[in-house]
């Protein structure tokens, strides 16, 4: 047996991502600005950007320039707009790298084109509040802009995904900024994967979709529904009786009224699976779904197999798809009060990642 598969694995289909890519440029009718941060949302982004290549994307986005060392040891040549601000002494590696800054405050715009410039974007802030400059003190920086244009402006939704009327209002303020420069820079973008499920076609020059390429999204008032992309599977390494009464995992939180049957995965939170789906979680198992059962801890989950006739071997799914049924990584989060976002990015811990599809 292959001894990836001993455990617990994260099956990652990139069929399936590179169907979400093509539905939102489908959707947009522009070209995609991935965001592939974070490890490409935890499934490897060296992996995602080389099966998102065909489509040509515009560029990637990253968050730390050892995001970007990476992606350029693995020969991805295409674009890389970093979009944590930088500091002066990163400069050097931002050019090293052939990154493309983002820049909102003043003081970084001039130490910028003081130690040499070169292509960067000016970050707007309408109302996100964490990075760039505020849409109502854009005139602080357009002598600066004049003087040194950037290659391009973009804004990031806050609440894309509520109908709140926030996403129109941040557009309208990003409209209002651009328009007090001295020219239009060449490339606008504002959508995240929200604003892209709630807003076609897109009125700017690219999108900068996130985490419905990796299989999240569809949530309240979206159009869009993607494919599932991560499958977290594990084996079932032991199987017991508990009697009526008895607890079972740390604190005994689950005590059963009449004697059940349980199975124990060799999957934890140090895998990925979260503390948090103590008790409240499900697995697909042989064609059944089975509850979590008691605490889960670091190595280790229990399931409830009463009704599901199963053997040591067997392959539970926790996350994804088996056959027709679906553990749904957004209505799981919900369920235990987390962002599947968090879920997600914690799939890059101790189970090893085996990518299915686009050429794997």
């Amino acid at each position: 047996m292959d001894s990836r598969f001993s455990r617990a694995w994260v099956e990652v289909d990139l069929d399936a991502l590179v169907a979400n890519a093509q539905t939102l440029i489908s959707r947009s009718g522009k070209p995609l600005l991935p965001m592939v941060k974070a490890d490409g949302y935890g499934l490897g982004a060296v992996r995602v950007c080389r099966a998102l290549q065909p489509l040509k994307p515009w560029a990637f986005g990253v968050a730390a320039l050892s995001e970007a060392e990476e992606l350029r040891a693995a020969g991805i040549e295409t674009r890389i707009l970093i979009f944590t601000p930088v500091l002066p002494d990163q400069f050097e590696d931002v050019r090293r790298l052939r990154v493309v800054p983002t820049l909102g405050q003043p003081e970084l715009i001039k130490a910028w084109v003081n130690s040499g410039g070169g292509a960067w974007h000016l970050a707007i802030d309408t109302g996100m509040h964490r990075a760039g400059i505020e849409w109502w003190r854009v005139n602080d920086v357009v002598e600066l802009v004049r003087a040194h244009p950037p290659q391009g402006a973009f804004t990031h939704l806050h609440s894309a995904d509520a109908n709140d009327g926030s996403m129109a209002l941040q557009q309208q303020r990003f409209v209002d900024a651009v328009g007090q420069l001295p020219a239009r820079p060449a490339t606008l973008h504002v959508e995240n994967s929200p604003g892209l499920e709630r807003q076609a076609p897109s009125p700017w020059d690219v999108v900068r979709p996130g985490v419905f390429l990796y299989g999240v999204g569809g949530g309240e008032g979206s159009n869009l529904s993607p494919k599932p992309v991560a499958h977290l599977r594990a084996r079932i390494v032991e199987l017991h009786e508990v009697r009526a009464g008895e607890g079972v995992s740390y604190g005994g939180t689950w005590r059963p009224p009449e004697p059940r049957r349980v199975a124990t995965l060799s999957v934890g939170y140090g895998d990925g699976y979260r503390r948090a789906f103590s008790n409240c979680g499900y697995v697909l198992l042989n064609g059944k779904r089975a509850p979590v059962v008691g605490r889960v801890t670091m190595d280790m989950t229990v399931i409830d197999v009463t009704d599901v006739p199963c053997a040591t071997g067997d392959v539970a799914t926790l996350i994804g798809t088996a056959g027709d049924d679906q553990v749904d990584i957004n209505r799981l989060s919900e369920d235990a009060s987390l962002l599947a976002y968090e879920v997600l990015t914690g799939l890059k811990l101790r189970a090893p990642r085996i990518y299915v599809g686009a050429d794997a």
